[in-house]
């Protein structure tokens, strides 16, 4: 058996900076620490950082007044800030860069009387941030090129689009093309404002399905960027499978496969992809592990001046 892993994969920037920003925190100010929704889409991540005194809620009423409260990498609404400043909370802002600057966006648009259409999935966390940066129904939300067919705007001439980070080329592309062809004014990034590490994951991907007879992606089920990478896979041919750990495997998907193809969400540790090697390699013994080399990445983002100057444990 041959296994080829995909890099880039896991961990992006972002999720690096946000990690950091749990660990240093309780570094800094000692635990507990609030955090609010997980502060990356994987449940190992959370349930180690948990282990560490993070304390994680679904709301702000559920932190004690004048404690520490970390917004998660996908991003708050801008209540959410007035909220946190009401009751007093020390607050550390884990959103990605990323996805501020898509808030930037927004908001820039705003100023210029410009209506705001989302590309995204309704109920994810980076959307609802997204759009809770302005007031409700100044953010149209689209999934789908049918959705654009809809849309109902006060004026053609005065739009501007933006999209969720984590989303693929292909899902954002058509729905891009049916917005400027329905309205050729509309103002806006012409592939959109995909994340840099979702969009090198899956190139890297669609490289090297073409090598590969199983396609393994090692995230958790709610990481939008992890399901993008399996259906990159099917759309490609491949039988392609989205696993937690090396305990999701099956047996019988490895029947009559000579390379297996493996990659990782952005959210997900590197720790995990290894147990999935192992686990191929106890089962096909003499197994050659190669890395499918498409690119590096150099990219860092620094820690909030709040926590400038303290060290992760």
């Amino acid at each position: 058996m041959k296994i080829l892993l995909a890099a880039p994969r896991g961990f992006c920037a972002g999720v690096d900076r946000a990690i950091s920003i749990v660990e240093t925190a309780l570094a800094k100010f000692g635990a507990p620490v609030y955090v609010r929704h997980e502060i990356v889409h994987n449940k190992h991540v959370v349930d180690r950082l948990r282990d560490r005194g993070a304390i994680f809620v679904n709301e702000l009423n559920e932190v004690p007044e004048k404690a520490v409260a970390i917004f998660s990498a996908h991003g708050v609404p801008a209540a959410v800030y007035r909220q946190a400043t009401s009751r007093g909370l020390v607050t550390v802002d884990a959103t990605c860069p990323l996805v501020k600057k898509v808030h930037t966006s927004v908001r820039r648009h705003n100023e210029k009387k410009h209506r705001i259409i989302l590309i995204g999935h309704a109920g994810h966390p980076e959307v609802i941030g997204t759009m809770g940066q302005l007031g409700a129904g100044e953010v149209l939300l689209v999934e789908t090129v049918e959705d654009v067919a809809k849309l109902e705007v006060p004026d053609e001439n005065a739009l501007a689009y933006t999209t969720q980070t984590t989303l693929s080329i292909e899902e954002t592309r058509g729905i891009i093309e049916a917005l400027r062809l329905r309205f050729p004014n509309i103002k806006g990034p012409e592939k959109g404002d995909l994340c840099y590490a979702t969009t090198n994951r899956q190139t890297a991907v669609k490289k090297m399905a073409d090598h590969v007879d199983l396609l393994l992606v090692v995230g958790s089920r709610n990481s939008s960027n992890s399901n993008r990478l399996r259906e990159l896979g099917v759309s490609l041919g491949k039988p392609s499978h989205l696993i937690d750990t090396s305990n999701d495997l099956a047996p019988q998907w490895f029947d009559g496969v000579e390379t297996v193809g493996l990659s990782s969400g952005a959210s997900a540790p590197e720790s995990l992809v290894q147990e999935v090697v192992d686990w191929i390699c106890r089962r096909y013994p003499g197994s050659q592990v190669e890395d499918f080399m498409v690119m590096e990445e150099n990219v860092r983002f620094s820690l909030p001046e709040i926590l400038a100057g303290t060290s992760a444990p």
